[in-house]
């Protein structure tokens, strides 16, 4: 009896969302997606009961515009569970160990299960070493007191609240994706970058030196705000790095301009119908044909390697230097985890202006490791991205013969698609996932408006372009429902 006989009857009866039984209208489908939007925002909002909130730490530091979540909430761990079993499954299915042919029916329910039970596992395995190891989130003793449970019974209850967040979080997602617009972890995404870019662009904290761009400009305007000797180093400085935020907001420009670039760019196949004539069409395919969802994996990836760091440096006292060394604020400055640790402002690499105390060389050393990292591990995921989500050659070329369009000039025959598939999706995708790779350490490096990430940016302007053509399409079909039923509701 194979592995699958014997976790069939657990992972068909994992709890899902059910699916609908015939077309969604694309107002309810807004619905939905914008009622999970505002749940989202809502969860994000309620604090951990129980929780020291003076002595916490944000183990996750500057991934979590990738990660989604909010430090000190319900939904603590954001999207990571969901991301680090994607990681695990991609693994899997890419090394052929699983054994599931996602078009079977049968096994699209084993492995949405196997998703479900992993995502579960994730999530204790995350929430207990952060709640009970390395006092990255303390429990308050006076609700200890008070409710005669000991320290011990206060984490335990604080690891509840974790576990019932992210079973959350992976439901919304579900039903964004079975009855909204898009996917929740692209929604979720996008709701955290934007938050922290509307503040970046028009936070107002009195014109101090954490007031938003637009305020420091009008402050700059009006007199209000001084930045200096403008053609002096100081003045330049300021103006850019500083207060003036100028490169920071080159930046942002930069890579909306790129991205939005990026995902036009593209090789259209033409398509023919075989029974409606006239009736044509094209494939495109695009230049980040895997998305930047892949990307997240990558990112998430190295999330979970400096969150191993951080907890072994609270466990073990005696950690060697060469493995890691922290500072009094938790950050790696030396050995193996800070050569691993990927590059995520200008204070990180900028010695010249003395942004950094670091070493030029291990500078040099860590921003090559990352820019590697991301390059080999964006193309490597990309590829696994495309072949398990029905996005390769193959797939594609089953899709197009079953909405009974035909390439002009061959034969109609799906191993005739294929090998024409074949000149194009995976040379296209390798390129595309090192691409996304390569901007999103360019972005990290130079910094953007509100503190984000520049991976996280990169990220939320490809989603929403994504976003905004899934939008057009549903209401495309809505407007023509033969369109709808010639290429599969």
């Amino acid at each position: 009896m194979g592995w699958k006989e014997t976790a069939e009857p657990v992972l068909t009866r994992m709890p899902s969302v059910a699916r609908p039984e015939g077309h969604v209208p694309f107002r309810r489908k807004i619905g939905w997606t914008a009622g999970i939007l505002v749940l989202y925002f809502f969860l994000t909002n309620v604090t951990l009961f129980g929780l020291d909130l003076s002595q916490q730490q944000d183990l996750f530091g500057q991934f979590r515009s990738i990660l989604a979540g909010a430090q000190g909430s319900i939904l603590q761990l954001g999207i990571g569970p969901i991301v680090t079993a994607s990681i695990v499954l991609q693994l899997l299915g890419g090394a052929d160990l699983l054994g599931l042919d996602t078009d079977d029916p049968r096994d699209q329910v084993l492995y949405q299960g196997l998703q479900k039970l992993l995502v579960v596992v994730m999530i204790f395995l995350t929430g207990i070493p952060m709640v009970f190891f390395g006092g990255f989130l303390p429990p308050n003793t006076a609700v200890a007191g008070s409710l005669g449970i000991g320290t011990t019974g206060v984490q335990t209850l604080i690891l509840a609240q974790i576990a019932v967040g992210g079973i959350l979080i992976l439901f919304m997602d579900e039903i964004v994706s079975k009855w909204g617009v898009g996917s929740g972890v692209g929604l979720f995404i996008i709701a955290g970058v934007s938050q922290a870019m509307v503040g970046g662009f028009f936070g107002w904290q009195g014109l101090t030196g954490n007031a938003g761009f637009v305020p420091t400009w009008i402050g700059v305007v009006t007199g209000r705000v001084e930045l200096g000797q403008i053609l002096t180093p100081t003045g330049l400085e300021a103006l850019f790095l500083g207060r003036g935020q100028l490169l920071a907001l080159i930046t942002t420009v930069l890579i909306f301009a790129v991205v939005v670039y990026a995902e036009s760019v593209r090789v259209e196949i033409p398509l023919s119908h075989a029974r409606v004539k006239g009736a044509r069409g094209r494939f495109p395919v695009k230049l980040i044909y895997a998305s930047v969802l892949p990307m997240i994996l990558v990112r998430a990836l190295q999330a979970n390697i400096q969150f191993a760091g951080r907890i072994m440096s609270g466990q073990w006292a005696a950690m060697p230097a060469w493995l890691g060394e922290y500072n009094a604020d938790g950050q790696v400055i030396g050995g193996l985890f800070y050569y691993l640790a990927p590059i995520q402002a200008r204070s990180d690499w900028m010695w010249f202006l003395g942004l950094t105390s670091q070493d030029p060389v291990n500078i040099m050393i860590r921003v090559a490791v990352d820019l590697t990292f991301m390059l080999i591990g964006g193309a490597i995921f990309a590829v696994f991205w495309v072949e398990t989500t029905g996005m390769g050659p193959e797939a594609t070329a089953q899709q197009i013969q079953n909405s009974g369009m035909q390439i002009p000039g061959f034969r109609r025959n799906p191993q005739v698609i294929e090998k024409v598939m074949e000149r194009y999706i995976p040379q296209v995708t390798v390129i595309g996932g090192a691409l996304v790779g390569l901007l999103a350490v360019l972005a990290n490096m130079l910094g953007t408006i509100g503190g984000v990430s520049g991976t996280g940016l990169l990220l939320t302007v490809s989603i929403t372009y994504k976003l905004y053509e899934e939008i057009a399409e549903e209401q495309l079909m809505e407007m023509h429902p033969m369109m709808r039923q010639m290429f599969g509701d």
